[in-house]
């Protein structure tokens, strides 16, 4: 048909031949049943006219019949040079440019698409679209040089040698290979990857951060909590913002929170808010109390603006009193570690030393009096953010120069990242229905806040403790849980969204998205990352590389 070119190759035959007078050009086959339903044999008549008034239709050879694969093959064998002159460039394949290819046969081709992928490695001759004086001056070239020719046809040979059956199935296996291993570099990129915000921002809104998600989109049915807005302010001081509005915004809506629910009244934090804005109750939990002193000591510690550390003391000092009523483990663990943030500003703070004193006072005796010869922690139960108790141990210890708090965070630690590891060494928070039941760690539901405590801890742990990398081992395997290193093998992360799904059940992954979830998965990252930075460039070389392999 007309969009083989052969109009140029017979254009080309007079230059050629006049200097080559025994050459022979074969044109093989019938038109395409759809040019001879529209046209007849006209495209061929007109190609004979036109060989008539070139005055070389005695150098063409016509085989007017469709060929058989094997009888086609013999007739490229046959030739010396193969020509295609197609003018369509994106052509992205040619069955008999194939078999020229394997054949060994020296090539004359305009530069498609498969001509130009098949012949980049043998020296192929590459023409201009309807140009016969390019293919008369390369062809006449080949002839003249029996020697160039034939070294053309072995390369050309070589080449074909990739196309053969055999060798397409083993560079087909090599391209799922290849895939497979950026799929894997991908997933050990992501252990690195900072994640995204936009899921953030989705959930949050002027009051602060929503509580609940119905799969991906916010539920305001349940409104807000100061639980969320406390670590929503944590990660605003741990995340690269474009510019210093950017990070203000967002500090000061959730400290806005954090302030508005303080009950003058009481003495305490509220802990839930409608989506209205009405309170549901005059005073929260001890534990949200804790989050709340935490979020302000975590606040003087980590924030980047000396207007919202002012702020963040100042409510230090009018709130955080009431840190030495709490009776709540996790409470008191919560504002130790708030009380430390602060000393770490402030080294001279009374009030923070007090708590911090408090606190490992409060934890060392509530440990002696829980623990038994096979139970290595400070209650008869594993409830829920559990590595925060040995981590405010290790904290204050480290704060007040008391040793033996440090060893025995660490001893509990240890404990309690054993209870939460698999046989095959990967990281099982322990689920939410162990909580009440003495004796007992029972894997489902997996919470995202957990595997958050738990890099939390280590990071501190490495820091008193920094000849142990166990403690990275523990931390890698609690951060890779979020990318699918779990019982169930579900991915609970969109890096490029930064949300995260709200745990690991038996039957896979909830698909909710709430902020406990997110807001755990975020504060992961900048714990985990920054652990490793701190620990040696090595570490975050190795994480990648570590996780590929892993995987393979």
């Amino acid at each position: 048909g007309p969009g083989k070119g052969l109009e140029t190759a017979i254009e080309a035959l007079p230059g050629i031949v006049a200097r080559h007078p025994r050459t022979i050009y074969r044109i093989v086959g019938v038109e395409h049943p759809n040019e001879l339903r529209r046209n007849g044999e006209s495209y061929r008549r007109k190609l004979e006219d036109l060989a008539e008034a070139n005055g070389v239709a005695g150098h063409i050879e016509w085989v007017n019949r469709f060929l058989e694969t094997d009888e086609l093959i013999d007739l490229i064998q046959d030739c010396d040079i193969y020509l295609t002159p197609y003018p369509n460039l994106q052509q992205s394949t040619s069955g008999t440019l194939s078999y020229a290819v394997a054949l060994g046969r020296a090539v004359v081709s305009t530069p498609y698409v498969h001509a130009r992928e098949l012949l980049a490695e043998t020296g192929g001759v590459l023409v201009d679209v309807g140009d016969p004086q390019a293919i008369a001056r390369e062809v006449n070239r080949l002839l003249d040089d029996p020697e160039q020719l034939a070294a053309l046809q072995l390369r050309t040979y070589r080449r074909g040698r990739a196309t053969i059956w055999k060798c397409f199935a083993e560079n087909s296996r090599g391209l799922l290979d290849a895939a497979i291993a950026n799929d894997q570099r991908a997933h050990g990129s992501a252990e690195l990857a900072v994640p995204g915000l936009a899921a953030f921002d989705a959930i949050c809104d002027g009051t602060g951060i929503l509580q609940h998600g119905k799969f991906a989109v916010p539920d305001r049915n349940h409104g807000y909590c100061l639980d969320d807005n406390a670590r929503a302010l944590m990660l605003v001081h741990r995340v690269n913002w474009g510019n210093v509005g950017e990070e203000y915004r967002r500090a000061s809506t959730f400290a806005s929170f954090v302030q508005h629910s303080w009950n003058d009244e009481l003495g305490q934090f509220r802990n839930f808010m409608n989506f209205d804005r009405t309170w549901c109750e005059d005073c929260g939990s001890e534990d949200s109390n804790g989050r709340g002193i935490w979020a302000l000591g975590d606040a003087v510690a980590n924030t980047r603006l000396p207007a919202l550390r002012t702020w963040a003391l100042a409510s230090f000092d009018r709130f955080a009193p009431m840190a030495l009523t709490l009776r709540s483990p996790r409470a008191v663990g919560f504002t130790g570690l708030a009380a430390v943030g602060v000393l770490d500003r402030v080294p001279d703070h009374k009030l923070a030393l007090e708590i911090a004193q408090a606190s490992g006072s409060f934890l060392e005796r509530l440990l002696g009096e829980a623990r038994r010869p096979d139970w290595t922690w400070f209650e008869s139960v594993i409830g829920y953010d559990n590595p925060r108790l040995p981590q405010t141990l290790i904290e204050c210890g480290r704060i007040t120069g008391n040793k033996a708090w440090i060893a025995a965070g660490l001893e509990t630690l240890q404990w309690v990242l054993e209870q939460q590891t698999t046989s095959k060494g990967l990281f099982r928070p322990v689920g939410s229905e162990s909580f009440g039941r003495p004796g007992e760690v029972l894997p489902f539901d997996q919470q995202p806040l957990e595997a958050w405590a738990a890099i939390d801890a280590c990071a501190s742990a490495h820091r008193a403790d920094p000849a142990n990398s166990a403690w990275i081992g523990y931390a890698r395997s609690a951060y890779r849980w979020f990318l699918g290193e779990n019982d169930r093998g579900v991915t609970l992360v969109d890096v490029q969204m930064g949300s995260c799904l709200d745990g690991v059940t038996p039957q896979g992954a909830n698909l909710n998205v709430g902020a406990e979830s997110l807001l755990a998965f975020q504060l992961a990252y900048y714990s985990y990352t920054d652990l490793l930075l701190r620990a040696g460039p090595e570490w975050r070389e190795d994480a990648a590389r570590r996780h590929t392999q892993r995987i393979g």
